[in-house]
């Protein structure tokens, strides 16, 4: 009997974990940077990025790969080696697990920079408006009218739902918190070398592919969290489903458009990053309360996704 319980105390640990992770980001939100293990990575590899560059451009393809794929495989075996060393400490290990997963997605901190921005658009404040967006959007944004800042935190609800939230919870359910924080540290890798300028070409050729491998499968599945989302919500998941059949192909990226087409269809607008791509029909103009709505999709299509995919593969 005895061992039949602590079996299955140990067996509930991931369903604490997740739970308590969920709690503590809905009551505090981000940590401080100085505690923040995403920081960590980000200066880490700002301390490497410019020993990648090279006059060899297969040189830099080198670097750029193993750094790439060092950071990633130390992160995980870091954890790894912490939380084993824990084990036999349920309290602590619970504890540290929690503190860590919370740092691996960020599901309050998205709505308080959408929200950020719309207060601004509130008060006809475009200056502020137009700062505020450039914090979670990799765009120009000097020049945005209303309509296309609107457009932008939209989209990045969209595509955060799955980097910020669902992603890391996905690989958290297939192998553990080490597998989250490993997630996020090619989620970082690619947010700082992943671009296609001259400089960033070839050392964050490698970055920007783990990215997009990592994140195939959940921008697939948190598509389809939003559909049901949509559906719940009373949305026009039909139209959701239509747009993303349609547009999902329209961005550079082979994942952001997913999410971010469900979001533009069931909300009947418009989504446009000037020069890149065009999302929806635009049935409705875009406003405020469309990006309020956003956000409860964000919400709701994170808990689906928890019930329909974490939850399951926590089982398994």
């Amino acid at each position: 009997m005895d061992l039949l319980g602590v079996s299955l105390h140990h067996a509930l640990i991931p369903y604490m974990v997740l739970a308590g992770a969920l709690a503590l980001d809905l009551l505090l939100g981000e940590y401080p940077a100085r505690l923040h293990p995403t920081v960590w990575m980000g200066r880490l590899i700002s301390v490497f990025k410019p020993r990648l560059k090279h006059r060899s451009r297969a040189v830099e393809y080198v670097r750029g790969f193993v750094l790439a794929i060092g950071l990633v495989s130390a992160v995980y075996i870091i954890a790894y080696c912490i939380l084993y060393m824990l084990d036999g400490y349920h309290a602590v290990l619970i504890m540290v697990s929690v503190l860590a997963l919370k740092s691996t997605f960020a599901l309050r901190a998205m709505e308080e920079h959408a929200r950020a921005v719309m207060d601004s658009l509130m008060l006809n404040d475009m200056a502020s408006a137009r700062y505020k967006v450039s914090m979670i959007v990799g765009r120009d944004t000097s020049n945005l009218d209303e309509e296309h800042i609107l457009s932008a935190t939209i989209e990045s609800i969209g595509e955060s739902t799955v980097d910020g939230v669902t992603a890391p919870l996905f690989y958290y359910a297939l192998l553990g918190v080490p597998a989250a924080l490993a997630y996020r540290a090619i989620n970082t890798l690619d947010s700082m070398l992943g671009y296609r300028d001259e400089y960033h070409r070839h050392i964050g050729y490698a970055s920007a592919k783990l990215d997009t491998i990592a994140n195939y499968i959940p921008a697939r599945l948190t598509a389809l969290a939003m559909v049901i989302a949509s559906m719940l919500l009373r949305l026009d998941w039909r139209n959701a489903m239509r747009i993303m059949l349609r547009d999902r192909h329209n961005t550079p990226s082979v994942n952001s458009g997913y999410p971010m087409s469900v979001m533009a269809g069931a909300l009947r607008i418009r989504l446009e990053k000037i020069g890149y791509y065009r999302l929806g029909d635009g049935e409705q103009s875009i406003t405020v309360e469309h990006c309020r709505m956003a956000l409860k999709v964000m919400k709701v299509s994170s808990m689906v996704f928890i019930a329909l995919v974490v939850l399951p593969l926590l089982l398994v």
